[in-house]
C-alpha cells in the first residue's frame, strides 16, 4: 500500500517540476519583455555569453570564465573556486525553476562579468539561449 502511494507522489512530482520550471521562465520572459514588448533571440544570447568584457583586474572575462564552454557540465568560480552546477536545463532540472534565483544570479553575475547590471534585452536573450540547451 505504501509503495503505491509513493509511486503516485513521485509521478505527480515528475509532472509538476517541469511545469514549475517553465512557469518561472515564462514569468521571467514576461517581466523582461515588459511594456517595451521586447523580442528575444538565442543567437544574441550565445554571442553575449562568449563576448569578452574587461574585468576590474584588467583581465578579460566572459560567462565561460566560470561556467565553462560545455554548459552540460559544471563550472567553477575563478575567484572562490566554488563549484557551479551545469547551466543546461536538459541536465540540471533545478536550473531556472525560481524567478527570485534567476534575478539574484543575473544581478551578481552581470555586475561581475559585464561590470554592470544586464538590461532586460540581455537577460531575455541569455535565457532564450540557455533554455534551449
Amino acid at each position: 500500500m505504501k509503495t503505491g502511494k509513493l509511486l503516485i507522489v513521485l509521478s505527480v512530482l515528475v509532472i509538476i517540476v517541469p511545469v514549475y520550471a517553465g512557469s518561472a521562465l515564462d514569468d521571467a520572459f514576461a517581466q523582461y519583455k515588459g511594456s517595451e514588448n521586447l523580442t528575444f533571440d538565442a543567437q544574441r544570447g550565445k554571442e553575449l555569453w562568449v563576448k569578452k568584457y574587461p574585468g576590474e583586474d584588467g583581465k578579460e572575462r566572459d560567462c565561460q570564465t566560470c561556467h565553462g564552454k560545455d554548459l552540460t557540465k559544471g563550472g567553477k568560480h575563478v575567484k572562490t573556486g566554488k563549484p557551479i552546477d551545469p547551466m543546461a536545463p536538459s541536465v540540471n532540472k533545478e536550473r531556472f525553476t525560481e524567478l527570485k534565483k534567476i534575478e539574484k544570479w543575473f544581478k551578481r553575475n552581470c555586475k561581475w562579468t559585464l561590470g554592470r547590471e544586464c538590461t532586460n534585452q540581455e537577460k531575455g536573450d541569455f535565457l532564450t539561449y540557455l533554455s534551449q540547451l
